[in-house]
C-alpha cells in the first residue's frame, strides 16, 4: 500500500532543484526498419534526427518527434529482429509509454490500428480516455485523449484537485464527476470531448 501521508500537491516540492519538463526517453528497440515503420508511419513521429549511439557506435539512434518537440529516442540494430511477445516487466523496467493524441482524432486512431493488424484495447479511465496497443517488440504504447480541454499550464493543478475530491468522495479512483468538480472549484471552462463509450475496467 502506497504511503498516504504523503501529500499530492501541483506544488513544487521543497527540493534541491525542480525539472523543467521532459526532454527525451530513450529505449531499446530492435531494427531500424520495424522501429520506424511503427513510431513514425504508424504513430506519425516525424523522425528527426539519426546518427550513431555514441555509447556504441555499433547502433544506430534514432530520434522521433513525438508532437510536442519532446523526443523518443530508439537504440537500434539491423541485426535485432522484432518481438511483438508481451515483455517481461520488474523493478526499474518501463512499463509502458503514453503519448497524446487529439480527441477528435479517438475513432480514426482505432480504425487504423485495426487496419494495419495492430489490436488494442480502450477504456475510459476517469480522467483521461486510453488507447493500449504494443509496439513492434511488445512495448505497451498507450494513446491517451483528454476528455476536458485544459490548459497545459493547469494540468497538475486539475490532477491534484481532482485528487482531493476523490479522497473525500471515499471512491478508489479519480472519475470523471471529480474532474468536472475540479474543473468548476478552479473556475476552468473546459469543453467535454466527444469520445466513444469504453469500459471504465482494469487492464491495458
Amino acid at each position: 500500500m502506497a504511503d498516504e501521508s504523503i501529500p499530492v500537491s501541483a506544488e513544487a516540492p521543497d527540493s534541491p532543484f525542480q525539472t523543467t519538463g521532459t526532454d527525451h526517453i530513450t529505449i531499446w528497440g530492435s531494427n531500424a526498419e520495424d522501429t520506424i515503420a511503427f513510431y513514425r508511419d504508424m504513430l506519425g513521429m516525424p523522425l528527426v534526427l539519426r546518427q550513431p549511439n555514441l555509447d556504441d557506435p555499433s547502433q544506430t539512434h534514432l530520434f522521433f518527434d513525438t508532437g510536442d518537440g519532446r523526443i523518443l529516442t530508439v537504440f537500434v540494430s539491423d541485426d535485432r529482429a522484432s518481438n511483438r511477445g508481451r515483455i517481461r516487466t520488474q523493478t526499474g523496467s518501463v512499463h509502458h509509454l503514453s503519448f497524446s493524441i487529439a480527441a477528435e482524432d479517438f475513432e480514426d486512431v482505432m480504425e487504423a490500428l485495426e487496419e494495419a493488424g495492430h489490436g488494442y484495447n480502450v477504456f475510459d479511465r476517469g480522467i483521461f480516455f486510453s488507447l493500449y496497443t504494443q509496439d513492434n517488440n511488445g512495448l505497451i504504447i498507450e494513446l491517451s485523449a483528454d476528455k476536458y480541454d485544459i490548459p497545459d499550464d493547469r494540468r497538475g493543478e486539475v490532477l491534484a484537485t481532482a485528487q482531493r475530491l476523490r479522497e473525500e468522495d471515499g471512491a478508489d479512483f479519480a472519475e470523471d464527476r471529480h474532474m468536472k468538480q475540479a474543473l468548476e472549484e478552479l473556475g476552468l471552462d473546459a469543453e467535454p470531448a466527444d469520445l466513444p463509450d469504453a469500459s471504465t475496467g482494469v487492464g491495458y
